[in-house]
C-alpha cells in the first residue's frame, strides 16, 4: 500500500515537473514589447473567429497613444477597477493566489478565481484564450512573471490600456474615448474615465455610451476612490510613438 501511494506520488511530481517543463519552454519572448505593439493579440482573433463564425461583420478600431497621452484620470480609474496595487506588486497577487489553493485544497478539485492583476489580463489578452483550465492558468502566471522582469511597469500599462476590449471591434483607451465621448485619451473627463473603468469587466454586456444601472453604480463606487491613486510619470522612454 504505502509503495503504491509512493509510486503515485511520484508519478504525479514528474508529471507536474513535466509540464511546468513545457509550460516554461512554450513561454512567448516579450522582450520586443519593450519597443513594440502588436499588430494582433489572441482576443483580438478569438473576437474576429466568433464574428466569422456567426457570419457577422466585425469592425476593428484602435489608436495607440502613448501613456502620456492617456488621461491620469482614466489610469487611476483603471488601477482602482482592475489592481489597486499594480505599482506594488510583482505581478501576482498572492494573497488571492493563497485564498485559491487554500479553497482548492479544502473542497479537493481545483478551483481557478478571478482578481486577475493587470500583469495577468495583459498575459491573457496578448497569448491566451478564455480557458479558465489549470494549465492555462499556469502558462498565465509564467508569462506574467515574464512581463514584470522584462518591462517596466508603465510600458505593462501602456499596453494594456491600448490593447485592451471596450466594446464590439474597439481596442484601447483612444478608440474607446473617440467612440463614446468624442475626446480624445487624454481629455477624459473623471466621470468618462470611471464609466470606462466600470465596463472593463463586461465590456460587450456595458456600454459607457448607453450605461445600465449597475455600471453607474460602479462609476460612483470607482470615483469615491480614485483620488486614492495617483499613478506615476512615465518612466518607459523606449516605447513607441514618443
Amino acid at each position: 500500500m504505502l509503495r503504491s501511494l509512493l509510486r503515485t506520488l511520484i508519478g504525479t511530481v514528474a508529471v507536474a515537473g513535466a509540464l511546468l517543463a513545457y509550460c516554461w519552454a512554450t513561454t512567448p519572448d516579450v522582450r520586443s514589447l519593450r519597443t513594440e505593439l502588436p499588430k494582433t493579440t489572441a482576443f483580438m482573433r478569438l473576437r474576429a473567429d466568433e464574428a466569422a463564425s456567426a457570419g457577422k461583420p466585425l469592425g476593428f478600431e484602435q489608436h495607440v497613444v502613448r501613456y502620456s497621452r492617456i488621461s491620469p484620470a482614466l489610469v487611476r480609474a483603471v488601477l482602482v477597477a482592475e489592481d489597486a496595487a499594480f505599482f506594488e506588486h510583482d505581478g501576482v497577487d498572492y494573497n488571492e493566489l493563497k485564498q485559491t489553493v487554500e479553497i482548492s485544497f479544502d473542497k479537493g478539485i481545483v478551483i481557478t478565481r478571478g482578481a486577475s492583476t493587470i500583469t495577468q489580463q495583459l498575459a491573457k489578452n496578448l497569448y491566451l484564450s478564455p480557458s479558465r483550465s489549470p494549465l492555462r492558468k499556469v502558462r498565465e502566471l509564467l508569462i506574467t512573471r515574464r512581463l514584470e522582469a522584462e518591462l517596466p511597469k508603465t510600458r505593462i500599462l501602456e499596453l494594456y490600456l491600448n490593447l485592451i476590449e471596450w466594446g464590439d471591434g474597439i481596442w484601447g483607451a483612444e478608440a474607446a474615448a473617440q467612440e463614446y465621448f468624442g475626446v480624445t485619451a487624454s481629455d477624459l473627463s473623471a466621470e468618462q474615465a470611471a464609466l470606462l473603468a466600470g465596463a472593463i469587466i463586461n465590456p460587450r454586456l456595458h456600454s459607457p455610451a448607453h450605461p445600465t444601472a449597475t455600471l453607474l453604480r460602479r462609476q460612483q463606487i470607482i470615483l469615491s476612490r480614485m483620488e486614492r491613486k495617483t499613478p506615476p510619470a512615465d518612466k518607459a522612454p523606449n516605447s513607441p510613438h514618443r
